[in-house]
């Protein structure tokens, strides 16, 4: 997540790069735009299997030296192969079998000739040695890098954050999110005092010569790059064990030594979290790896099995200029909770288990994570709390570009993924309208897709057949333009007259509205005038159910569609 968001009259440090500066209608993309974001034929010829990354860190000059090994599975002829170092790293050589290959720079992209026969089903590996000054990280996670900061006593604290930018802002990998490993190392080696926390488990803690300990990390199930994390600080530790769905889950916490005593008050919402996403969902997808909760200096993001927390011990969502936390859906439901825990960790079902397979469909990370925050409401206050929450939220929608973006070019639409994109599922429950169905959808989505990179198609075709109803024109409409759909009516002699604007073609969405006094009826507008009788004590008694994201106008006739003064948007 690189997270949200403006509110009005309140300068939030926590604005999403897709937001923070407009893109121009027609962005030109480039060959280094293309050689990032797609699978080249340099990269479609081999799967990643392993990698076994050693990196060691140095705050005194922000700079890193290490290497890693690329395991692979040859899946069919072999061409150069495709390795991402972004600039400014520098790559010292590349081994395979004990031999140095060539290789030539393509500005973040290396190709490597590789000499050893490349069988087609075989598994070889290429080590890349690398160093470097890396990418700071400004204003961490929005920009990309390193985050090298100092913590109230004025000790180092380390981190990294590299969503979107992608992990070969500090490690040589095949950048490319639809090729996962199926297990990886993570060795760190940082200056005494520091302690690393990686991703999964700590295998060994080595102490060296030079006065720096290397922590070795292991992640035994599939990860995506950019999950993979550097924490480096003077941590506490404390752990507890959850009887989950799937067993026993070991969650393990890592504030900063200070921290301690409220961490172990803060960080108790994390089981909370769990009981509720577990019911949700389904079972925690990392059960081997484990849980951990790591405070960083920056405001989070959903490191697999290491979620990042920088949310200052605050409920709500923090916010840099008030130093309080804040409801982001101003409905008086989220200031009682603690948004980075619920939100990071929502990801580790949408986002890590299930991966987009391009940037353009990160909604599927976003949406669904932003969804999340309505069902956790609701599992502690009741349903109509959660709609409230979501509900709220709307007021952050900018429709400024569609949620999906440009493919095959590393680049995400706009920042109403989180949003919009929380409100269009928030929709389609109320299109489901059988909440034992809709727990049924989304742990099946779980399940189906655990440990899976996916398309948007994959999600929209599952969501419509487990529904049993097309939902196309819905996903359409919310994903792929920046239209609402807009439900026109005119109400005269106890007659509803209706249609929907501003929607896709052949779009096809019932709806709830207020036919009698106190009560909802399903009604199937179209791009078309429909009539039904309503029997209302006045036309101001006509209501859409609040639940469906759309907006509505009342209109004096539809010749001209003049609106009357009250319509909602």
């Amino acid at each position: 997540m690189r997270h949200h968001l403006l509110l009005a009259g309140l300068a939030v440090a926590a604005l999403p790069l897709s937001l923070s500066a407009q893109r121009p209608e027609r962005e030109v993309f480039t060959h280094a735009d293309t050689i990032r974001g797609s699978n080249t034929p340099e990269r479609a010829w081999w799967d990643v299997t392993f990698y076994d990354l050693h990196v060691a860190v140095s705050p005194s000059d922000s700079s890193i030296k290490g290497w890693n090994g690329i395991t692979y599975r040859i899946t069919g002829p072999s061409k150069e192969m495709q390795i991402d170092l972004q600039e400014p790293l520098q790559v010292d050589s590349m081994l395979q079998d004990g031999k140095k290959v060539t290789y030539r720079r393509d500005g973040n992209a290396f190709y490597v000739t590789l000499t050893a026969p490349q069988p087609s089903g075989s598994v070889k590996t290429v080590s890349v040695y690398y160093h470097g000054r890396v990418r700071v990280a400004r204003r961490a996670p929005w920009d990309g890098g390193f985050v090298f900061a100092k913590d109230s006593l004025g000790r180092d604290w380390i981190a990294t954050a590299c969503e979107g930018l992608g992990a070969s802002v500090w490690w040589p990998n095949k950048d490319y999110l639809a090729d996962e490993p199926d297990s990886q190392r993570i060795a760190i080696t940082v200056p005494d005092p520091l302690q690393d926390v990686s991703n999964g488990r700590l295998r060994s803690t080595t102490h060296n010569k030079d006065h720096t300990t290397t922590y070795e990390w292991f992640v035994t199930e599939p990860i995506n790059n950019y999950d993979v994390a550097v924490n480096a600080a003077v941590y506490a530790h404390f752990e507890q064990d959850y009887a989950g769905e799937s067993g026993k889950l070991t969650m393990n916490f890592w504030p900063l030594a200070y921290h301690l005593d409220t961490a172990k008050v803060q960080f108790q919402q994390s089981v909370t979290m769990m009981k509720c996403f577990e019911h949700w969902f389904g079972p925690y997808p990392w059960y081997k790896d484990g849980y951990q909760l790591v405070e960083t200096p920056h405001l989070g993001m959903e490191h697999q099995s290491a979620v990042a927390y920088g949310n200052h011990y605050k409920d709500g969502y923090y916010s840099a200029a008030t130093g309080t936390g804040i409801d982001l859906s101003r409905s008086g439901q989220g200031s009682n909770w603690d948004f980075i825990i619920v939100h990071e960790s929502a990801h580790e079902w949408f986002g890590n288990s299930i991966t987009a397979k391009d940037q353009a469909d990160m909604w599927i990370h976003e949406g669904f994570a932003n969804y999340s925050e309505n069902l956790f409401v609701e599992c502690l206050r009741g349903k109509e709390a959660g709609a409230d929450y979501v509900i709220g939220t709307r007021f952050q929608v900018r429709n400024d570009a569609p949620i999906i973006g440009p493919y095959g070019v590393n680049r995400d639409g706009s920042g109403d993924m989180y949003y919009k994109g929380g409100n269009l599922l928030h929709t389609i429950r109320q299109l489901v309208s059988d909440d034992d169905k809709w727990r049924d959808i989304l742990r099946g989505l779980s399940h189906t897709f655990y440990h899976q990179t996916v398309t948007t198609q994959d999600i929209e075709n599952y969501i419509s057949t487990r529904a049993g109803m097309n939902l196309s024109t819905v996903f359409d409409e919310y994903l792929r333009t920046t239209m609402i759909p807009v439900f026109e009516y005119k109400i005269a002699d106890s007659t509803l007259t209706y249609r929907w604007a501003d929607v896709v073609p052949r779009f096809d969405m019932p709806i709830r509205v207020t036919l009698s006094d106190g009560s909802y009826t399903l009604i199937h507008p179209a791009a078309g005038l429909q009539q039904v009788a309503v029997r209302l004590a006045s036309p101001d008694a006509f209501h859409v159910d609040p639940n469906f994201y759309v907006y509505t106008s009342r209109v004096v006739d539809f010749t001209g569609g003049k609106p009357v003064t009250g319509g909602t948007r």
